[in-house]
């Protein structure tokens, strides 16, 4: 049992299926280690409540609706205090991989025992990384899997020839936020210009999209 005068981890949980919803959150609140602050069916709605309820964990179904769990994490990685995220999904033999690359903090299988979700949440909310059906120390050495979703698609617009202000007006950020992601892509793949993250690019095969 955790030390009563140890702080509960505080969770937020948003699955589009209310049956899961419902016994997730039954679990959660049976558990002593965990405060369960709010539940909700949605990406916008998960996005919407943590803006203004701070959680330190938010589990979340991979295919929510509108945004999905790809979109809803990496609009989360730019905000300060965002929760670190769990998703719980079905083990199929991408979506650990893919939410990793997303920039998810952990992974847990609907198919897995209770147990091991409250785990992961658990590991997590202590600054872990859980993904148990990848070797995280082969997705580290790959520096193509330390890139956020958006620093992968600048890549890829990269290989293409595309100017600062060409990538700018593509991406829909300002041509400063270009450089300064550019500056992250360079230090992560160990090159020093355009050139050589070109020449990365196309030696390592990156696909073209996500999953």
């Amino acid at each position: 049992m955790v030390n009563e005068m140890e702080r509960r981890i505080d969770v937020m949980l948003a699955d589009s299926n209310p049956l899961v919803l419902s016994a997730m959150s039954e679990v959660f609140e049976r558990d002593s280690r965990f405060s369960l602050v709010a539940t909700t069916a949605t990406a916008e709605g998960f996005l919407g409540t943590v803006m203004r309820v701070p959680c330190d964990v938010g589990v979340i179904d991979w295919n929510l609706p509108v945004l999905g769990g790809a979109r809803l994490i990496e609009v989360l990685r730019e905000q300060e205090a965002a929760p670190k995220l769990v998703v719980f999904g079905n083990d199929t033999k991408d979506l650990p991989r893919l939410a990793m690359s997303a920039g998810a903090a952990g992974f847990a299988p609907r198919s897995g025992d209770v147990e091991g979700l409250l785990d992961t949440c658990a590991d997590v909310a202590q600054g872990k990384m859980v993904f148990p059906f990848i070797d995280v120390r082969e997705l580290q050495a790959d520096p193509i899997q330390s890139l956020s979703r958006k620093e992968r698609v600048m890549l890829e617009a990269l290989s293409k020839g595309l100017t600062n202000r060409e990538l700018s007006k593509e991406l829909g950020i300002s041509t400063n936020t270009v450089k300064f992601h550019l500056s992250n892509l360079y230090d992560k793949l160990s090159v020093r210009n355009r050139a050589q993250a070109i020449a990365f690019f196309y030696s390592s095969r990156l696909p073209t999209k996500d999953g």
